[in-house]
């Protein structure tokens, strides 16, 4: 990655963060400035000043697991290494019996290495991670498809769930030669993360090509959003205790922003194929410096890469433009939204210039957007805004941003920087389709139970006729084993002139 010079300002104990650092050479308030203020203290100067700072994310948990390997893999792309789930290390994860590994005797071209083995799976399945770190965590699993003698993973389907979560249901690996990376954020309040593969009736086989689970920074999921639905708009919290899949993640007006350039490791796709109406918008790339404050957006909630390009609209002259830039996704009905849009104002040559308004689904959500009050009065500071929808969308959903009527001629009347889509789970803790977790674990076949009892009854009956048999053999040889018993009393006589004395009763 890209780093500037940096002096470590001050160190705090955090679990989370390795250190606090402040870029010093382009810093918005000088050192001087900031000793020069009366009743100075260094503790409360980094919130109230509100300096730049960098972190360094270092989660807590982080698994890393390269299913099917025998070693550990690293990828070249991000540097990162996977631990193999059939090594020494790796295979504690892997709670299960009957799986296989397969490896790609014929791998494509530059092709990442932990696509190269898969772990196959013929009946449920579990990898386990301890938790040390509750809260949310990022889970992404990794599939790819390759030819095998063995096993046709083509026609694999199956259902994955995640400590009572449905991630999958009846998943089949799509047509593509590409690999498969779904993205989800996981809210975790025990001590393990159970990850279940369970094939499906019909194909009898399940697969991964690789497994992530790290714990999320705790800025990364708010628990608070504007609620929209087809009546109102209101605020709404209780947001983080729920699981959320990744639908769209989209750098506005910028390139493709790879995991190398992403704290979290991430992708965002250009925003191209999802512009409805761009007629009078034009893109900006920024070479600045990104500045990040405490208390807002951070470098986990969005990279530089997407904070430094936009789409915005312009007027060059006396006239305001009338019209909006909108963005068009696709998604399934039946299920709530959480959308993220990333604002940062890196056009305007002045403050206090920008004021637009911002629109899901055509309602308006945010009049006359005044970025320079939301980030304290200062340019390139990021801001994001969350919306929480649930209504009839009719299977797209489109979010859009244009002038206010406070917009302003001759500068930047609207502008958007990035765009995330999450689905949450429904109410049975789904986000693939109206089924639970238990019910899914139920629906697997007990093996050979319809021979099974029939047999286990069968095997009973012999033995209690054998132990009745046995016992009327041995009541036939006591019985001539032992005399007669006496009829007249006078055998009762004692050989040895003892007389059987009678009393009175």
């Amino acid at each position: 990655r890209t780093t500037q010079p940096i002096h470590t300002l001050i160190f705090f104990s955090s679990s989370s963060y390795k250190s606090t650092s402040w870029v010093s050479s382009t810093a918005s308030i000088s050192s001087m400035d900031i000793f020069r203020k009366p009743g100075f203290s260094l503790y409360i100067s980094l919130s109230l000043l509100r300096l730049t700072i960098v972190y360094s994310f270092s989660p807590i948990d982080h698994y890393l697991i390269d299913c099917g390997s025998t070693e550990a893999t690293t990828v070249d792309v991000d540097n990162r290494q996977f631990t193999g789930d059939s090594s020494e290390s790796g295979s504690q994860f892997l709670a299960a019996t009957g799986t296989i590994s397969l490896r790609d005797s014929n791998p494509p071209p530059n092709s990442s290495p932990i696509y190269h083995t898969t772990r196959v799976f013929t009946r449920p399945s579990k990898y386990e991670f301890n938790i040390r770190d509750k809260g949310t965590h990022l889970v992404r699993l990794h599939f790819h498809k390759f030819d095998s003698s063995k096993f046709s993973l083509c026609n694999s389907q199956f259902h994955v769930s995640v400590n009572g979560y449905v991630l999958l249901n009846n998943f089949t690996a799509e047509n593509t030669q590409n690999p498969i990376i779904k993205d989800y954020m996981i809210w975790v309040d025990t001590e393990k993360l159970v990850i279940t593969f369970m094939p499906s009736k019909k194909s009898k086989l399940a697969f991964v090509s690789a497994v992530e689970v790290i714990s999320a920074p705790k800025d990364l999921i708010a628990d608070v959003a504007q609620y929209m639905n087809s009546k109102k708009i209101e605020k709404i919290d209780g947001l983080m205790k729920n699981s959320l899949e990744t639908v769209y993640r989209v750098n506005v007006g910028g390139p493709k922003v790879t995991p190398f350039n992403d704290s979290l490791w991430r992708t965002w796709v250009p925003d191209d194929e999802f512009l409805k109406l761009s007629d009078g918008s034009t893109r900006v790339y920024f070479g600045g410096r990104i500045k990040y404050q405490m208390g807002g957006a951070s470098r986990e909630v969005g990279p530089d890469n997407v904070y430094k390009t936009a789409r915005v609209i312009t007027s060059s002259n006396d006239l305001v433009p009338n019209l909006n830039i909108t963005w068009v996704f696709p998604v399934i009905e039946g299920y709530k939204y959480l959308v993220r849009m990333h604002f940062c104002d890196v056009a305007s040559i002045s403050l206090g210039l920008l004021y637009f308004n911002v629109y899901v689904n055509g309602r308006l959500v945010y009049e006359n957007l005044d970025l320079t009050y939301l980030t304290n009065g200062m340019l390139a500071s990021p801001f994001y805004a969350d919306f929480l929808v649930d209504e009839k969308s009719l299977g797209v959903l489109s979010v859009s941003v244009g002038p206010s009527n406070m917009s302003m001629p001759h500068t930047v009347d609207a502008i958007l920087n990035g765009v995330e889509i999450m689905k949450m789970n429904n109410s049975m803790g789904s986000l693939d389709g109206d089924v639970s977790a238990e019910s899914i674990l139920k629906s697997w076949p007990r093996r050979n139970i319809g021979v099974l009892v029939p047999l286990i009854a069968v095997v009973c009956l012999l033995l209690t006729a054998s132990v009745v048999i046995r016992r009327r053999k041995i009541g036939v040889k006591d019985s001539v084993a032992w005399s007669p018993l006496p009829v007249d009393i006078s055998e009762l006589n004692l050989k040895n002139g003892n007389q059987l004395s009678l009393g009175k009763v």
